[in-house]
């Protein structure tokens, strides 16, 4: 078993109405100037962000908005967003909707208290900040985590290069979710989302450790429990009970609790930025695209492991005497249900044309770091191996 630190400070504010206490929760938290940062669809379409901005403005709250987030959030809206908060003295950054958004606030909360350029911070050139803006969310799209997490992912439209930075000092101060607001999620939307707060977990059940058996079955329920809700709100989106436990499960599947006492992956997901990168596709979809062949090339390294979660979550039948053909029972179980729920299992279904040779090389330069760096921990992958993948992902 791995020590570790779990660390989970950010207040949460569950239920229907739970916007209404937006207002004290920002004075809380020393709010007086606040940067409202949003994407422009469901939160405007709803009305929620109007209910937002107006509950600040009778609690006597000041406030400036910023608007057009959209899914892979861009360095360029970011950088736009750390001048308007200098200039306006800004000193909270609320971030009203879904990951996107909450990763772009972040990524604002840093730069404004930076000397050097926030994309730097990335790159992994800059030293890591001794400060930043208190980040809020209430959330509106339950997916990325991002509302307890200590991540963020930015795409810098230049060169189209997806990078992630975690620091604990940008978990938010508080979460407000009311699953009423996810009533009117599209429906590819909602599978997407389920799919990357399951890879969340994923990500960290899939490890070499198995001392920390209290972690792998909070693990093995959460991830049964999520695709259980993902049917029922797929069948009746307003379907409150199962809205909240897809709500609920984004925040537990990646504020760490599912990683406490095991060492974590996140090889599909590095490989997966590159496709969004690329392509700009929904970032769930892409981990579906991937995953599958990311398993079938590394299920050797922990052929009980892959068994395990065939049987406890995707309940196929053990097999004693062929544990590598239970591993790839799991692995096929995942593509039907990927499928059940309209995501794809290769890039071909994700991007809807056949991938060249070129991109596939491209993708591979950008995720091995010109050559230079690896990725994963249950296999460690080089370039070659990357390559692999994407070829073994092509459909």
């Amino acid at each position: 078993m791995k020590d570790f630190i779990y660390y989970a400070p950010t207040e949460v504010v569950f239920g229907k109405q739970s916007e209404e206490q937006v207002v004290p929760l920002v004075k809380k938290y020393g709010g007086t100037k606040v940067l409202v940062h949003y994407g422009g669809k469901s939160a405007v379409r709803s009305g929620l962000l109007d209910k937002i901005c107006g509950l600040l403005r009778e609690g006597g709250v000041g406030f400036i908005t910023l608007g057009g987030v959209v899914p892979n959030p861009r360095l360029s809206l970011a950088r736009q967003g750390i001048e308007l908060c200098r200039k306006e003295g800004v000193d909270f950054i609320l971030a009203v909707g879904g990951g996107s958004v909450i990763d772009s606030a972040k990524c604002i909360a840093y730069g404004v208290c930076m000397d050097d350029d926030v994309w730097n911070l990335y790159l992994g050139k800059a030293q890591a900040p001794a400060r930043m803006l208190p980040v809020a969310s209430v959330l509106t799209i339950p997916a990325a985590g991002s509302e307890m997490s200590e991540s963020s992912v930015i795409t810098n439209e230049e060169g189209g290069v997806k990078l992630g930075y975690s620091n604990n000092m940008s978990r938010p101060k508080f979460a407000i979710m009311n699953p009423e607001h996810t009533f009117t999620l599209p429906p590819y939307q909602t599978a997407a989302g389920v799919t990357d707060m399951m890879m969340h977990t994923m990500e960290r059940y899939f490890t070499k450790d198995d001392d920390m058996d209290f972690t792998t079955d909070i693990a093995e329920a959460a991830l049964r429990n999520i695709k259980t809700a993902v049917f029922a709100v797929l069948r009746n989106p307003e379907d409150y009970r199962y809205r909240a436990q897809i709500m609920w499960g984004g925040s537990l599947m990646h504020n760490g609790l599912t990683g406490c006492g095991i060492s974590d992956d996140w090889a599909t997901h590095q490989l997966e930025h590159e496709l969004s990168g690329m392509f700009d596709v929904t970032h769930g979809a892409g981990l579906a695209a991937i995953w599958p062949s990311w398993a079938r090339y590394v299920m050797s390294e922990r052929i009980s492991r892959f068994a395990r979660f065939a049987v406890n979550v995707m309940g196929a039948p053990n097999d004693f005497s062929d544990p590598e053909g239970t591993a790839l029972k799991g692995i096929e179980a995942m593509e039907r249900f990927y499928h059940a729920i309209g995501m794809p299992v290769n890039i071909k279904e994700l991007i809807g044309r056949d991938i060249t040779d070129e991109e596939i090389k491209e993708m591979t330069r950008k995720c091995s770091r010109n050559y230079t760096a690896t990725c994963g921990c249950l296999k460690v992958l080089h370039a070659e191996d990357m390559e692999a993948i994407y070829n073994m992902a092509r459909g």
